[in-house]
């Protein structure tokens, strides 16, 4: 036992990093309570572009212990990773609803910009992409995500719906599942408030309880079942994903993943003191892991896979190493036997789960330099465009464009970099293609 724990303390640096084996068990526990909700949350948004519910259950479960795994025990941070919120989003409603393309050759995208990400990550190009792009166009990207998720929260509550008049208006509070819905978001946003850990599952769980209570949702036939891959893993369609039309959406998975992943890595890490003469150490093998979550996920059946701010909670709790991501790991495999309770969850449950994430990444907004004009038009349009054409990578090219124009209206074309220019020709180019189609 001694030697077991000593070798934990040599490979991971433990009193290096003054921490113990029972904090970082603490806090990997608190980080995956934390962020669990994404086994219930993912199926739901992923079932929608059609894929059966509990492949992606396993799938969301098992991309999740692997990426979590490589970080902790390759890059030694306590930085858990998931599907991402805002690319399943944009996986079904942009890409499979939107744009009628199927699952399977969408997770052949997905793939393949894993398999990049890889490559640029290996090569550095990865730091230089990010170090390239506008800060107001990172920020008002996560801002424009934030709000995508909370309308598509509202639109799953019934709290928003169609309307021939005015286009959206007020859903009925005479429907019993916007009244559960709005139980669900008050009783998520007092614990919230009060700072509890797991309460965005807590309020899902607590949601559908309700629902159950007032006969409006069906109890699960079961806790605990055998995993089922089999309909959702190696299911990639790599022949329709070599069309050139998706080339744009590979843009946006890659685009999108790069920022979130690299915003959450630097909040995470400057709580936890991780951060060293403004640089993150092994920052390389920290950018590893999303690339091989993200592969490993395509292959068996999920969207893209990024690093969460809820691992924030765990180093709260005291986790200082990739030892807490070991338990993170762990409780995640444990978790791939609960898919007829995460399938079981309505869609009216996991709303305001949609709604609160979406607050929190709007927290970006604040960084944004709105004083200066040619800083604060790209980002609004970012922002606006990006809920209203319910569509990611049209908020960021149209943000791209419009930070190009309004530079050089006012004089300022030396703050556009070559990258932006490439970017801003190829959207242009992209634009008058689908008008002369």
């Amino acid at each position: 036992m001694i030697s077991a724990r000593g070798n934990l303390d040599r490979y991971f640096r433990l009193t290096e990093n003054h921490t113990t084996v029972k904090q970082e068990m603490l806090g990997g526990l608190t980080t995956f309570v934390t962020m669990a909700y994404i086994v219930v949350v993912n199926p739901q948004i992923l079932a929608q572009a059609g894929m059966p519910a509990d492949g992606v259950v396993f799938a969301t479960c098992v991309s999740a212990a692997v990426a979590t795994l490589v970080m902790g025990l390759y890059a030694n941070y306590p930085i858990a990773l998931a599907p991402g919120m805002s690319l399943n989003a944009y996986f079904t409603y942009s890409v499979c609803i939107a744009m009628h393309i199927p699952w399977r050759t969408a997770l052949a995208v997905v793939f393949c910009s894993g398999v990049l990400f890889l490559v640029l990550t290996v090569t550095r190009v990865r730091e230089q992409i990010v170090n390239g792009m506008p800060d107001c166009l990172k920020h008002s990207t996560a801002a424009g995500i934030g709000m995508f998720i909370a309308f598509v929260g509202l639109r799953n509550a019934k709290l928003v719906v169609a309307n021939s008049a005015t286009y959206v208006g007020l859903g009925s509070f005479a429907d019993k599942e916007v009244q559960t819905a709005c139980f669900g978001l008050v009783l998520t946003l007092v614990l919230m408030s009060r700072k509890l850990h797991g309460s965005i599952l807590i309020g899902i769980f607590g949601t559908a309880a309700l629902g159950i209570l007032r006969g409006i949702t069906h109890r699960p036939d079961a806790i605990f079942a055998m995993p089922h891959p089999s309909s959702t893993f190696l299911q990639l369609d790599f022949r329709g994903a070599s069309h050139l039309g998706l080339l744009e959406i590979l843009f946006a998975f890659l685009f999108v993943d790069l920022f979130d992943n690299v915003g959450t890595l630097v909040g995470v890490c400057e709580q936890g003191g991780f951060i060293k003469d403004g640089k993150i150490p092994r920052v390389g093998r920290v950018l590893v892991a999303d690339a091989v979550g993200t592969i490993f996920g395509s292959l068996t059946g999920t969207s893209t896979v990024t690093s969460y701010i809820e691992s924030a909670a765990g180093v709260a709790a005291g986790a200082r190493t990739g030892l807490s991501n070991v338990a993170v790991a762990a409780l995640f495999l444990l978790a791939t036997f609960c898919s007829p309770l995460a399938t079981a969850i309505p869609a009216y449950a996991t709303a305001p789960a949609l709604i609160l994430v979406g607050v929190l990444m709007t927290q970006s907004i604040a960084q944004i330099a709105w004083q200066e004009f040619s800083e604060a038009v790209p980002a609004f349009i970012t922002m606006l465009s990006t809920p209203l054409t319910f569509s990611i990578a049209t908020g960021l090219s149209l943000g791209l464009i419009s930070y190009t124009v309004v530079k050089l209206a006012a004089g300022k074309f030396r703050e556009v970099n070559t990258l932006v220019w490439i970017l801003t020709i190829l959207f242009i180019l992209r634009y008058v293609y689908l008008a002369a189609a």
